[in-house]
C-alpha cells in the first residue's frame, strides 16, 4: 500500500512540474518572438539615443555585433525552448501512470554535443566581440583629426579644443567632415570629481570618465543632425540629468561656429546693469566670461551663454523664462546641484537676466 500512494505521488510530482515547465516554455517562446519583433520593427526604434541607427563607423560596428549575438542567442532559444515544449506535450503523463518510466543515464554522443555545441557557441561570441573591441577602441587618426578634451563635472560637462583655444560647456560642436573622408574626432576624457561614463548612441560606444586617469573615445560620421547621449555611470543625485548633446555640423559652420566661439563676451549696453550685478556677486568665483574680470572655473564658462540651445546640461531649453528660473530656483530645476540661489532684488534679478540674455 505504501509503495502504491508512493507511486500516485510521483506521479502527481510530475504533473506538477509539467505544469511549471509549460508556463517556462511559453515564456521562452514570449520572449523569442518578442526579440524578434524587436529586431524586424528596427526603423520604429529611430530615436535620438537608439543604437539601432547608427550614425558612425564605431557605432555600426556596435550595432552589427548585437543583432549577431541576438540571432546566435535567438537560435538557443527556440531549440532549446522548442525541444522543452516537445517533451512536455509528447511524454506528459495524462494522469494514467502506474509505474515509472525507464530511467536512463549517461548518452555519450548527447554528452558530447551539450559539451561542444556550447564552447564553439561561446568561441564565435568571444572572437566576434573582440574583432569589435579592436575595431572600435583602435582610433583610424589623420592630420585633420579634431581633438577635444571632455571633462566631466558633478552634473555637467566641460569641452576644450585644445588645438582651437575653445572652451565651452554641454554641448560639443563638431564638423561632420564629407561621406567619402568624414572627420575623425578623439575625445580625451577626464572627471574633476566621480566616476562618468560619455555614452552617444549613436555615435559610439559607452567610455568611463575615472579621477586621475585619462581615458581616449573617438568616432567620425558625415550625417549632420544633433546627438543625444547621458552620462552611463551613476555619479550622484542628479545622474539622470548629466545630459549630452553632440551637435554635428557641415565643415563651414563648424569654422563660423568656432570663429564665434574665440571672441570675447559682448558688450551690450543693455546688459551693462546686469554686468554689475555679476560681477560683484559670487557669480564671478564660480563661472568664466572671456574679456571680464570673471575667471571662475568650478561651473561652465558662460562666455556665449545665450547661444547654446540648453541649459543645466540640457535639462531645460534655454529661453528667458527658464533662464529666470535657473538663476532663482537652481534647486527647483536640478536638485541637488552645486549652483547656490542669490539673494537679489527684483530689480537685480532683472537686470542679470538681460545679461546673460547679450552672452551670444
Amino acid at each position: 500500500m505504501t509503495r502504491t500512494w508512493a507511486k500516485v505521488e510521483r506521479v502527481r510530482k510530475c504533473g506538477s512540474l509539467a505544469g511549471t515547465c509549460s508556463r517556462l516554455a511559453a515564456r521562452t517562446l514570449f520572449v523569442a518572438v518578442w526579440c524578434g519583433w524587436l529586431a524586424l520593427a528596427r526603423p520604429a526604434f529611430a530615436v535620438p539615443t537608439s543604437i539601432f541607427e547608427p550614425a558612425s563607423p564605431t557605432a555600426a560596428a556596435i550595432s552589427e555585433l548585437f543583432y549577431l549575438v541576438l540571432a546566435i542567442t535567438g537560435v538557443i532559444l527556440l531549440l532549446v525552448g522548442g525541444m522543452l515544449l516537445y517533451c512536455i506535450v509528447k511524454f506528459r503523463s495524462g494522469g494514467k501512470a502506474t509505474h515509472e518510466p525507464p530511467q536512463i543515464y549517461g548518452s555519450q554522443p548527447i554528452e558530447v554535443a551539450w559539451t561542444v555545441g556550447p564552447l564553439l557557441t561561446v568561441f564565435v561570441l568571444l572572437m566576434v566581440v573582440i574583432r569589435t573591441v579592436a575595431e572600435t577602441r583602435q582610433p583610424d587618426l589623420t592630420s585633420d583629426t579634431i581633438h577635444v578634451r571632455v571633462i566631466g563635472h558633478q552634473w555637467w560637462w566641460e569641452y576644450q579644443y585644445p588645438d582651437l583655444g575653445v572652451t565651452t560647456a554641454n554641448e560639443l560642436y563638431i564638423p561632420a567632415g564629407t561621406e567619402s573622408r568624414p572627420r575623425p574626432i578623439l575625445l580625451t576624457l577626464e572627471s574633476a570629481d566621480v566616476a562618468h561614463s560619455f555614452w552617444v548612441q549613436r555615435l559610439s560606444g559607452k567610455t568611463d570618465l575615472i579621477p586621475g586617469r585619462q581615458n581616449q573615445l573617438w568616432f567620425k560620421t558625415s550625417q549632420v543632425g544633433v546627438y543625444r547621449g547621458q552620462c552611463a555611470e551613476y555619479c550622484g543625485a542628479q545622474h539622470a540629468n548629466m545630459l549630452l548633446r553632440v551637435v554635428v555640423q557641415p565643415q563651414r559652420d563648424f569654422d563660423d561656429w568656432m570663429a564665434h566661439q574665440k571672441r570675447p563676451a559682448v558688450e551690450a549696453a543693455a546688459g551693462s546693469a546686469g554686468r554689475e550685478v555679476f560681477m560683484s556677486h559670487t557669480c564671478v568665483n564660480c563661472h568664466l566670461i572671456r574679456g571680464t574680470p570673471a575667471v571662475g572655473t568650478v561651473g561652465p564658462e558662460l562666455t556665449h551663454l545665450a547661444s547654446r540651445a540648453t541649459l543645466a546640461a540640457g535639462v531645460v531649453e534655454n529661453t528667458p523664462q527658464n533662464l529666470a528660473e535657473w538663476i532663482a530656483h537652481p534647486q527647483d530645476v536640478k536638485p541637488g546641484c552645486n549652483m547656490p540661489a542669490l539673494r537679489l532684488t527684483p530689480d537685480e534679478f532683472r537686470d542679470l537676466v538681460v545679461y546673460l540674455e547679450t552672452l551670444k
